[in-house]
């Protein structure tokens, strides 16, 4: 086959190499507009770091001429038997909404080199009705060609997690839904060619391909997977929030609740980041406006923040002019990326109080982080850095597991909101934990 996959990011280049490596006789082209990005995957090397077996998998395929990059559609989508579109949908800040600028941008560069006879699979994730409502009259418009007759539309959510993508397509069953039954079974024979999967006994049928009936219920798969999460995180944190007025460890009670068969209550922390799991709620709630609970649960994370640094004032009396040093600005461990990273609204809480704010993060330069905007605190494990007042752990990097009192010169507060500290290493400092109460300082 001859593949195109349009967005090189850490998803879209991941399923790239996976196509290329599914059979020899592919043809795989991937479209980015970062002409970097092009230049870095033509040379066989990875743009990211942190993507397991990336790099050698790019290092194979790209010198056997098996896979290229292209930053012109012209080269990549005529002629393709299938086009995979995973292009980021972000959400307006102020409103919530969906901002489509960037797929809309892509679809019509897309359609207007679209011959007859492609397959087009949007793997980003969308509201409920978007294939149908949005990409389908929008691709008709522009190339002149009537889907379900001369091409095919559908979507296929993707369902990894960035740093094990090759491990996740294997491991969970691809949902894909069309407009219509002929594009879903093109699409059906696509992924079974392409993807390989892991053996679950745990599932009510076969790993595989499961056809979802439509593009709506395979959006909302998408959605409703995501958001059980953030809502499950954010009752959570309610429990961690009424556990620490009560003096309770709320870890302890949730691990006895899990210890019950129908009990799986998330573990709650100081921010729910990423693409994923703080967007997809919103996508959510923009076509159903009653969801209540979802609503209320993105509201509840959305504060785990600024509830962590009122902990630590509320300790201190007051963190005016206090030194404090938020450790972690990726999102979460392991992943250098801040997308929607609690590091923002933790450092805009400390400001807001009068604290001078310092950032660190081991996946980070201090020139890197210097241009968010932050000044940088430089620490490497085993050596001290410079005096501080507070620290707050904001990602679970495993460099931390491993911090110390003597790393921090002047501690008087640890809040550590991963809980990936160990108190024993912080005789004599307070330290905070979301819902865990304060450990003794002796």
């Amino acid at each position: 086959m001859r593949i195109a996959v349009v967005a090189l990011g850490k998803i879209g280049l991941p399923l790239a190499v996976q196509f290329a490596d599914a059979d020899p006789s592919h043809e795989v082209v991937g479209v980015d507009v970062n002409q970097q990005v092009v230049d870095l995957v033509n040379q066989g090397r990875e743009p990211f770091p942190g993507e397991a077996h990336l790099a050698e998998k790019l290092a194979e395929l790209v010198p056997a001429g098996r896979l290229r990059a292209t930053s012109d559609y012209a080269e990549a989508i005529p002629d393709a038997d299938v086009v995979v579109l995973v292009v980021p949908l972000f959400v307006d800040e102020a409103t919530g909404q969906p901002d489509f600028g960037w797929m809309d941008s892509a679809t019509r560069s897309l359609a207007q080199h679209l011959t007859p006879g492609t397959l087009v699979s949007y793997e980003t994730t969308l509201p409920v009705g978007t294939t149908r409502g949005r990409w389908k009259p929008m691709s008709e418009e522009i190339s002149g060609l009537t889907e379900g007759e001369d091409f095919h539309v559908v979507f296929s959510p993707e369902r990894v997690l960035t740093g094990r993508v090759f491990a996740d397509l294997r491991a969970y069953p691809k949902l894909v839904g069309g407009l219509t039954e002929a594009g879903t079974a093109r699409a059906v024979e696509f992924y079974e060619a392409v993807l390989g999967f892991d053996e679950r006994t745990d599932l009510p049928r076969p790993n595989g391909v499961w056809d979802m009936g439509s593009a709506e219920a395979a959006e909302m798969a998408k959605l409703a997977e995501t958001t059980y999460r953030d809502v499950n995180i954010g009752l959570a944190n309610q429990f961690a929030r009424f556990a620490d007025t009560a003096g309770i460890d709320v870890h302890k009670v949730i691990e006895a609740c899990n210890s019950q068969p129908y009990s799986h209550i998330h573990q709650p922390g100081i921010a729910v980041g990423g693409h994923c799991i703080p967007v997809y709620p919103r996508l959510y709630l923009s076509t159903d406006a009653d969801a209540t609970v979802v609503r209320t649960a993105r509201e509840a994370n959305a504060a785990m923040p600024e509830y962590a640094v009122s902990r630590a004032e509320s300790l201190l009396g007051s963190l005016e002019g206090l030194r404090v040093v938020v450790l972690g600005a990726s999102y979460r461990g392991r992943v250098k990326e801040t997308a929607f990273s609690g590091v923002f609204a933790t450092v805009d809480a400390l400001r807001e109080r009068g604290a001078e704010v310092l950032v660190q993060d081991p996946m980070y330069t201090d020139e890197e982080l210097a241009a968010f905007g932050w000044e940088p605190y430089t620490w490497t494990p085993g050596t001290a850095g410079e005096p501080v007042d507070v620290a707050i752990v904001q990602a679970d990097h495993p460099e931390y597991a491993d911090l110390s009192a003597a790393d921090l010169p002047g501690l008087r507060v640890l809040l550590d909101g991963r809980r990936i500290t160990d108190p024993t290493r912080f005789t004599g400092v307070p330290r905070l934990t979301i819902g865990g109460g304060e450990t003794p300082t002796a």
